[in-house]
């Protein structure tokens, strides 16, 4: 593992100290994590003292060199925390807004409505209540022949609604994110904030080398702080749009159900006009080859 850490030891402790994310990748940090874990080896190293350093393998000076430095590990978390940090914040941000755009471009979207309101009508399941509807979307997206004459039936009677996927520019992405893997990533961000917190109170006292470090963990608290404050207010209006749009639903059917499900039937309406096309030249082929076949019989019987 320590061959994979290129950069010298002191340029390495220094990068630690620094909280410089452009000196170690998160693996590597991680990797440092896992040294620290080993308690046993620790204490091996640490009940040696007094033996001749110049005996030691990279191995134990890397240890001894982590040995110095107080509470090693919740630094190292620490660091690791701040190197993942944009990337946990910019998909929270993706999810949330996405979640976000989709339930208002599904609520807003008049042709969606009215493409509903055709399916409850036809009352393929036999109601016109929401669930009824979700379970027609399933149906329908489950029988070729049904959306094909579904296709048919918008393209005769009401082409202005072909296009109402035009309006769900954010659905397919919506479908694809689970509310509870968002709540559980906000959740870990605020166990973290509080852990890089409880670290930066905790190392006042570790002296004079460690002042670059607590002036790098003070800024990045602040920035924390100011990144909280907006995914709390993405977060609360997610919820708040989600549970508006969701609430004509019964309580067992989720919102990932009900984006999974719109896609679904967006997906497979889409593809009808392919189809379609296909099945019919497939019906003129066959119609084609009878035709020859019944001129050919003819022909000879003449």
């Amino acid at each position: 593992m320590l061959s994979k850490i290129k950069i010298p030891l002191p340029d390495m402790l220094n990068a630690v100290l620094d909280l410089d994310s452009s000196a170690l990748i998160l693996d590597q940090i991680k990797n440092l994590i896992k040294i620290c874990r080993s308690k046993e080896e620790m204490d091996l190293l640490r009940n040696s003292a007094g033996g001749d350093k110049e005996m030691l393998g990279k191995c134990e000076e890397i240890f001894g060199e982590l040995m110095k430095v107080p509470r090693i590990e919740p630094k190292l978390r620490v660091f690791a925390f701040k190197v993942d940090y944009p990337s946990r914040v910019r998909d929270l941000r993706i999810w949330l807004n996405t979640i976000i755009a989709a339930t208002k471009e599904i609520m807003g979207s008049v042709k969606l409505l009215r493409i509903m309101q055709t399916i409850s009508t036809l009352e393929i399941l036999g109601g016109s209540n929401a669930e009824c509807v979700l379970a027609s979307l399933v149906r329908l997206s489950d029988n070729v022949d049904l959306m094909h004459d579904f296709y048919k039936l918008v393209g005769e009677k009401m082409p202005e609604l072909l296009d109402f996927g035009n309006d769900l520019v954010h659905l397919e992405a919506a479908s694809k994110i689970e509310l509870n893997a968002v709540a559980e990533n906000m959740q870990q961000l605020y166990d973290i904030e509080r852990e890089v917190d409880d670290e930066f109170i905790a190392s006042e006292n570790d002296g004079a080398n460690f002042v670059g470090f607590r002036n790098v963990l003070y800024d990045f608290l602040g920035r924390i702080d100011a990144d909280a404050q907006l995914l709390n207010i993405l977060y609360s209006e997610a919820g708040r749009i989600v549970d508006s749009y969701i609430s004509e639903y019964p309580t067992s059917v989720s919102f990932e159900e009900v984006t999974n499900i719109l896609n679904r039937f967006v997906e497979t309406f889409y593809k009808s006009p392919e189809e379609i096309e296909r099945q019919a030249e497939a019906e003129r082929e066959i119609l084609e080859k009878e035709t020859m076949n019944i001129n050919q019989n003819g022909t000879r019987n003449h």
